[in-house]
């Protein structure tokens, strides 16, 4: 099949609303104006308990080649890389077929967190990326599998992102990855995995590590929604997102004894980055005093992956909370960070975390299913599509209070000069209403296509 030029790609991109799959939710076209050498795909997907790229590579692995040769196409690279661990066989089988000359596969170990953008073009093609710079900084732009495997139909076939593909694993009777339509509340999903282990449980949207407690089970699944997970409600990972900011600096100003292994464990510091957790501990203990004005500034450059509270510390101090609630203030103030890459730790690959090790330290191995995939042809009655599912400006309704709607139809869309992505219907239906911040949608007869 023939490769569009790089301003069709693009065009078809942003008009299926595509954004990255595995994080904010950056529109995909503005990251496809970048010019490239390398054009890699992250399939690491190292956060324990999610299970979906790694299925959605072996499933679809003829879409997902081709979105990045059109991807490769869009910047200019001349070189394509798919990072996947090398447990994930399934995926590389599948892939290793379809591979023409100039795309390889980067077989990654199983270590946390070697999904990090920074540390997977690390591992994957020898480059660093420097403190609060870009990947295209370095020659590389980066996307993940979903993301890949969206664009893909979206050049293509002309297909809008209407469903995502999520995990719902942990404390549920029947872990399972699948897609569901944009805007079906969270409850609904949990329902699809058989419901909940016992009545006291709590959730986390995305995974272990760098999820949020959820509050709300009404909140619906967006365009980057990458799983739920179930654990009971005195687990460790649910009381420590239930620390108020007191509480998080009460702990630190008083048992924080600068022993260090934060920093010696944080990957970012590991490449080279200056990110030094325990003096930005320190910083904040002692009003700061002592650290030069760019460490404190380092803490924009926090992956916040968790590794610092989760695995490091020995006294249960959250240094990544610290850093997020510094990065908060800096970003108000409008601060910026530009630090010097350093020379990495010569130990720095023995050094990231082995996920199974990991997972255990998480008390999550009674949590940690294989969730396989399973096809869903359920359609909910209402769905509650986001008008920002992205970074950027929400998009603005393109569509009336009681209009009916077809699956696939735009709903809503950003100016051509405003960074944001378009929305659109997940399922046919009749617009029930329009707020602020969501479309919402009724159903009618009809049948949602799903990936």
């Amino acid at each position: 099949m023939t490769l569009p030029d790089a301003d069709s790609i693009r065009a078809r991109v942003r008009a299926a609303g595509v954004v990255g799959a595995g994080g904010a939710g950056f529109p995909t076209h503005a990251k496809l104006a970048a010019q490239a050498e390398i054009y890699l795909v992250n399939g690491a997907e190292c956060e324990p308990l999610l299970k979906v790229d790694q299925q959605l590579a072996a499933r679809y692995a003829a879409q997902l080649v081709r979105g990045l040769q059109l991807c490769m196409a869009a910047t200019g690279a001349t070189q394509g890389i798919i990072a996947l661990k090398a447990k994930y066989t399934d995926a590389i089988d599948a892939l290793t077929p379809l591979l023409p000359g100039h795309i390889r596969i980067h077989l990654l170990k199983d270590v946390y967190p070697a999904g990090d953008e920074v540390i997977t073009i690390w591992l994957a093609t020898g480059r660093r990326v420097p403190p609060g710079g870009l990947p295209a900084q370095v020659g590389v732009v980066v996307s993940n599998v979903q993301t890949v495997i969206n664009l893909a139909r979206a050049v293509d076939d002309g297909t809008p992102v209407t469903a995502r593909t999520l995990t719902v694993n942990g404390a549920v009777h029947a872990p399972v990855t699948l897609t569901v339509p944009i805007g079906v509340r969270l409850r609904e999903v949990i329902a699809q995995a058989g419901g909940t282990e016992g009545t006291q449980v709590a959730f986390i949207d995305g995974g272990p590590m760098m999820g949020r407690l959820l509050t709300d089970l009404d909140e619906p699944v967006t365009k980057t929604t990458g799983g739920i997970v179930v654990l009971p409600a005195e687990h460790t990972l649910i009381g420590r997102r239930q620390q108020n900011q007191a509480r998080l600096l009460g702990m630190a100003r008083s048992v924080c004894e600068q022993c260090g292994l934060c920093t010696e464990l944080c990957p970012r510091h590991l490449v080279g980055h200056e990110l030094p957790p325990h003096l930005i501990i320190r910083a904040m203990n002692y009003r700061q005093i002592g650290p030069a004005p760019s460490t404190v500034l380092a803490a924009l450059s926090c992956s916040e992956c968790g590794v610092c509270e989760a695995y490091a510390c020995p006294v249960g101090i959250s240094p990544m909370r610290i850093n997020r609630m510094l990065k908060a203030g800096l970003r108000e103030q409008g601060a910026r960070y530009s630090g010097t890459l350093r020379e990495a730790d010569p130990l720095a690959t023995a050094r990231l975390v082995p996920t199974s090790r990991l997972v255990t330290r998480l008390g999550l191995d009674a949590f940690n299913h294989k969730a396989p995939w399973q096809q869903v042809n359920w359609q909910p009655d209402e769905v509650v599509i986001k008008l920002r599912q992205h970074i950027g400006a929400p998009a603005t309704p393109q569509v009336a209070v009681g209009e009916t709607v077809t699956h696939g139809q735009l709903l809503a869309d950003v100016p051509a000069d405003a960074p944001g992505a378009a929305v659109h219907a997940s399922m046919a239906g009749r617009v029930q209403a329009i707020t602020a911040d969501a479309i919402i949608i009724t159903r009618q007869e009809s049948v949602c296509s799903t990936p």
